[in-house]
C-alpha cells in the first residue's frame, strides 16, 4: 500500500501516538485503508513521518487491542475485518454536562453556613492519625449495618444528657445525612400512607417526599411552630417537624403545641411523628428546650439529628432513632443494608466524643454563635423602623421581616447585583404560593464577628434603608 499520509501537529496539545491512531481507525473505518492489507513498518512510518518508532508502537498496539488490525509473527501488521464490530464516534463534546456553577457572594447570610475557623483541627487530626494504624486495620472491613457500636452508645449518651432523649444504642441508625436516612424511614410506612409537612419548610425535604411518589399536605406554621389544629383536619398519618427551632421561620414549638402534637400521634397506631432536631445545640434564651423524643410516653417520635452544624456539613454523618415498635419493621426492609459512612469516620467522631472534645468544642462554639447572635441583633436594631426580627431564640439565622416598597425577588436582586447573598422566605414555601410580607432568612453562622456590622450596613444601603436616627436629650 502507498505510505499512510496524515497530518499529524506535533506542537498540538493532542499526543502524536494518540492522533495517529485516530488517524489509522478513521482510514479503516471509513474503507480507505482495505481489509487484509498491510501496514508500514514501525520503522518505514516513523522515517517518513519522521517520529519515534515507540510512538508507532503505542498506536499500533491500541489498534491491536481494539481489534481493527491484527499481527502475523515476522510479517506484520494488517487490517482486520470490522463489519462486526458495533462503532460510536465519539462526540467529546457531546456529553459535557456543564453543572451551573454555585452563585459566589462577598457577603454571605447563607442560613446553612458554620464558623470554619474555630474546629479543632489539631485534635482532629490526631484521632485521625491514630486511627489510620495496624491496629485499627479491622476499620477496613465492614462493619455493622446500623454503624459502629462506639458512636450509637457515644450519641445515646450524649443524646440523654443533652437532649433527655431515652434510647439505646439498639435503636439508632447512622447514615450520610438526612437526605439519605429520611428515604429510609419513608420505606418504613406503607406507600399509601400520608405525610403531613411544615410550612414553609425544608424544600429538600419535601423533594424527596415527592421523589417517592408520597402524598404530602402542607400546614401552616405560625410564631407558635406547626399549627396542630390544621393538622388534625387532614388524613395525614406521619408529620415532619422541627419543632426546637422551625425551619425557616425560627419559631419554637410551644409546650401547649408540643402536648397537641404528642396527643394527635397517639389517637391512632399508625401515626408518627419525625422530630428534627437539626440545630438544638444552640440556644440563646432560657433553658434548653427537650426534644419532644423526651415528653413522648407513647413511643410515637421518630428522632432525626446530624453533626452538620456541630462540627461540619462535609462530615455527612447524621442519625436517627427509632421508637421500638418501628425496629422490627426497619430490621425487616433493611436487613440487607450497610452503613453508608466510613467505619473510620464514624470511630473518629466517637473517639472525639468519648474523651470530652465534643462538649468542650460545642461549649466554644456556643460562646462564637452567641457573640455573633447579639452582634448581629443590636446592628440590626438601628434599622427597626424598616426591620423587624424572629426566630433569635436559637439556631444560626433570624428572619427578617422587611417594611418596603420593592417585593422580595427585586430586593434578592439588589442584594445580589451588590455581591451579597440573601434568602427569601418564600423559597421554602411548599404550596408555591406568594407571601404579601417580604421576609429573608439571615444567617450569621459563616460571617465572621468583626464583620457582622459592616455587612448588615451594606445590605441596608443597597435596600436604601437608613439608620434610625436618635433623638438628642434636651434636658
Amino acid at each position: 500500500m502507498d505510505m499512510l499520509l496524515f497530518e499529524l501537529e506535533k506542537d498540538g496539545g493532542k499526543p502524536l501516538y494518540d492522533q495517529l491512531y485516530s488517524g489509522i481507525k478513521e482510514a479503516i473505518i471509513t474503507k480507505k485503508i482495505a481489509v487484509g492489507e498491510k501496514l508500514p513498518s514501525k520503522r518505514k512510518l516513523a522515517d517518513f513521518l519522521n517520529i519515534s518508532q515507540t510512538t508507532i508502537e503505542i498506536a499500533y498496539a491500541q489498534l491491536l487491542a481494539e481489534g481493527y488490525i491484527m499481527s502475523k509473527s515476522r510479517v506484520g501488521y494488517f487490517v482486520e475485518e470490522i463489519d462486526d464490530l458495533p462503532y460510536i464516534q465519539p462526540d467529546t463534546t457531546a456529553f459535557i454536562n456543564e453543572q451551573p456553577k454555585k452563585k459566589s457572594f462577598n457577603i454571605d447570610f447563607n442560613p446553612g453556613s458554620i464558623d470554619i475557623d474555630a474546629f479543632p483541627f489539631q485534635t482532629w487530626r490526631k484521632y485521625a492519625r491514630d486511627l489510620f494504624d495496624d491496629a485499627s486495620k479491622e476499620l477496613l472491613l465492614t462493619g455493622e449495618p446500623q454503624g459502629e457500636p462506639a458512636l450509637r452508645t457515644e450519641i445515646a449518651n450524649y443524646l440523654y444528657q443533652s437532649r433527655g432523649v431515652v434510647c439505646s444504642p439498639e435503636q439508632i441508625v447512622i447514615g450520610s445525612g438526612t437526605e439519605q436516612l429520611l428515604p429510609m424511614i419513608l420505606r418504613l410506612f406503607s406507600e399509601d400512607t400520608c405525610f403531613a409537612l411544615e410550612n414553609p419548610g425544608y424544600p429538600t425535604v419535601h423533594r424527596m417526599f415527592s421523589q417517592y411518589k408520597r402524598k404530602v399536605l402542607p400546614i401552616a406554621v405560625d410564631d407558635e411552630g406547626i399549627v396542630i389544629h390544621a393538622l388534625e383536619k387532614t388524613s395525614a398519618d406521619v408529620v415532619y417537624i422541627t419543632p426546637s427551632h422551625q425551619f425557616p421561620t425560627g419559631a419554637v414549638l410551644s409546650a401547649t403545641r408540643r402536648a397537641q402534637a404528642l396527643n394527635w400521634a397517639a389517637q391512632s397506631p399508625s401515626r408518627y411523628i419525625i422530630e428534627d432536631d437539626y440545630d438544638s445545640e444552640f440556644r440563646y434564651t432560657g433553658k434548653p428546650i427537650p426534644a419532644l423524643q423526651a415528653l413522648d410516653r407513647n413511643d410515637k417520635v421518630i428522632y432525626m439529628s446530624t453533626f452538620t452544624k456541630s462540627l461540619m456539613p462535609s462530615l455527612r454523618v447524621a442519625y436517627f432513632v427509632l421508637p421500638p415498635k418501628l425496629l422490627a419493621t426497619y430490621n425487616d426492609v433493611f436487613n440487607y443494608y450497610s452503613s453508608t459512612v466510613p467505619r473510620f469516620d464514624q470511630h473518629i467522631v466517637a473517639n472525639f466524643m468519648r474523651d470530652g472534645h465534643f462538649s468542650k468544642h460545642l461549649n466554644r462554639m456556643r460562646k462564637v454563635y452567641r457573640k455573633k447572635h447579639d452582634k448581629l441583633t443590636t446592628i440590626l436594631e438601628n434599622y427597626s423602623s424598616q426591620v423587624k426580627m424572629t426566630g433569635e431564640q436559637a439556631g444560626m439565622h433570624v428572619l427578617l421581616n422587611v417594611q418596603h416598597p420593592l417585593s422580595e425577588q427585586q430586593l434578592q436582586q439588589h442584594a445580589n447585583n451588590a455581591g451579597i447573598g440573601i434568602y427569601p422566605l418564600s423559597d421554602y414555601r411548599l404550596d408555591g404560593l406568594l407571601s404579601t410580607q417580604v421576609q429573608f432568612l439571615l444567617g450569621f453562622g459563616g460571617i465572621p464577628v468583626h464583620q457582622i456590622e459592616a455587612s448588615i450596613e451594606r445590605l441596608m444601603d443597597c435596600w436604601n434603608i437608613p439608620k434610625i436616627t436618635l433623638m438628642a436629650d434636651n434636658h
